[in-house]
């Protein structure tokens, strides 16, 4: 009857190769990032030896498909892909970047989203302002959004709110301003509609609605802005479309206001000033928001 070694019935993993070693048939060595299965016993015999070892697996080329990726990938956030080649790494994008496909559909690349409108700024107006100022436009665009959203006074001095242009130096004063406008309130029980426009030598009153207090929470809750700056890179009449409307709390009447402003000066406007005109500060949840359209 044949004898059967229990010991030898599976490959004997035996780690990496040794040349002092003694080494029986199916015992498994590694070597050089592959592995070799011993087919006849023997001792300082190396793996290359064809008489005595047999190959099972064999080691890719590191960095290009094989395990060590350590030459491909050097920094951290480098990402591994596959190019038409081999394994190849692309490089950490910068802050604010996204991963997307390249124009051939063909590599991964990192980019910068692309939108037509881009938001340039967000503020929350404080309590203990009483103007804003901001000098957000450049040549980077013609156009610009911007939005006005819970604007009241935190007390209870009547105002409108004037609104101002700015060019490269400072607020425009003076006799630069033009304005028309219509208004339209509904309260209950019927409609009412008429014409308004008032012009400021030295600034633009938005209305002769005052602005809403949040003192004695009497008058207007609250007026909310839209407003479009057209043709900011010009030198020549710029035009801005203002709507903007409120709530009468004693009157139950709701306020829809429109309004187009020519600003006469020949200079590239920067930005905009609004106060409130009898110099109460905004309550603290006034929020401006400004976009730049692309074209």
């Amino acid at each position: 009857m044949a004898t059967i070694n229990l010991g030898a019935i599976k490959f004997n993993w035996k780690g990496a190769y040794a040349g002092g070693t003694a080494y029986a048939v199916d015992d498994v060595v590694s070597s050089g990032g592959s592995s070799y299965v011993c087919i006849l016993a023997s001792t300082g015999n190396a793996t290359s030896n064809g008489t005595y070892w047999e190959q099972m697996s064999s080691a890719g080329t590191n960095g290009t498909d094989g395990t060590d990726l350590s030459t491909t990938l050097t920094t951290q956030g480098d990402i591994l892909y596959r190019d038409g080649s081999g394994l190849q790494r692309l490089p950490k994008g910068t802050a604010g970047q996204v991963l997307q496909m390249n124009s051939g559909a063909t590599a991964p690349e990192y980019g910068t989203v692309s939108s037509d409108w881009v938001k340039i700024s967000s503020d929350t107006l404080s309590g203990s302002v009483s103007s804003f100022s901001t000098d957000a436009f450049s040549s980077s665009y013609n156009t610009y959004k911007v939005f006005m959203n819970n604007m009241s006074a935190n007390s209870s001095s009547s105002g409108a709110l004037n609104f101002r242009a700015r060019n490269s130096s400072g607020d425009i004063t003076g006799t630069d301003y033009y304005a028309a406008g219509r208004y339209q309130e509904m309260a209950s029980g019927g409609t009412s509609a008429g014409n308004q426009g008032q012009w400021n030598v030295n600034q633009l009153n938005m209305s002769g609605w005052y602005m809403p207090d949040t003192t004695t929470q009497s008058g207007y809750a609250s007026y909310n802005y839209e407003w479009t700056f057209y043709n900011m890179n010009s030198t020549d009449y710029n035009q801005i479309a203002c709507r903007y409307g409120g709530w009468e709390r004693t009157g139950a009447r709701v306020f829809d206001i429109h309004l187009n402003i020519s600003v006469t000066t020949t200079s590239v406007l920067t930005g905009f000033t609004i106060n409130h005109a009898a110099g109460a500060n905004f309550a603290n949840d006034g929020k401006i928001l400004i976009y730049g359209l692309k074209e």
